[in-house]
């Protein structure tokens, strides 16, 4: 064996765990058949901001219900409108949505990531037509979702790492 190829094996055999060939970072999630795949970087972080953005729609759920005096506007001054208790259940049923999907995202389902695209769209349009109550945090839940949008969209696969 040459000197050159026995150098990167004892460089490669340095990296820490999670780390490929390619210098990616991946980490070992379970699969439904008892098998072991890997979840990429960029599916982990949108898993878990999945996750975090769930819980803060569902709070944002639980204030309309309980304290809609909260918001900069009344009702009848949102885009679509409804009463603030109305909006309350939709954030805190799309929140607790969000939040099992971030669970799924994180579990390495790919169903789970189809679904965590659509539901971070679905988010992100609901927070456009609730802007005019609460501005900044509505911006700011919209940037989040499009950046989990895009993590979700360019993950690679589970299984599917580069060789």
């Amino acid at each position: 064996m040459s000197e050159t190829s026995s150098r990167q094996q004892s460089q490669q055999s340095e990296r820490p765990a999670g780390y490929g060939g390619d210098g990616s970072f991946r980490v070992p999630v379970a699969t439904g058949g008892g098998a072991r795949d890997e979840a990429s970087g960029p599916s982990l972080f949108a898993g878990a901001t999945l996750f975090v953005v769930g819980v803060f729609q569902a709070i944002e759920g639980l204030i309309a219900l309980l304290r809609s005096s909260y918001y900069v506007v009344g009702s009848d001054q949102l885009v679509v409108q409804v009463g603030y208790p109305v909006w309350g259940w939709v954030h805190l049923v799309l929140g607790v949505l969000l939040v099992a999907v971030g669970v799924g995202v994180l579990a390495g389902n790919a169903a789970a990531r189809v679904t965590g695209i659509v539901l971070a769209a679905l988010s992100a349009i609901v927070n456009l037509a609730f802007i005019a109550a609460y501005p900044v945090w509505a911006i700011i839940v919209i940037a989040i979702d499009i950046v989990i949008i895009y993590a979700l969209a360019t993950a690679s696969r589970p299984g599917n790492r580069p060789a």
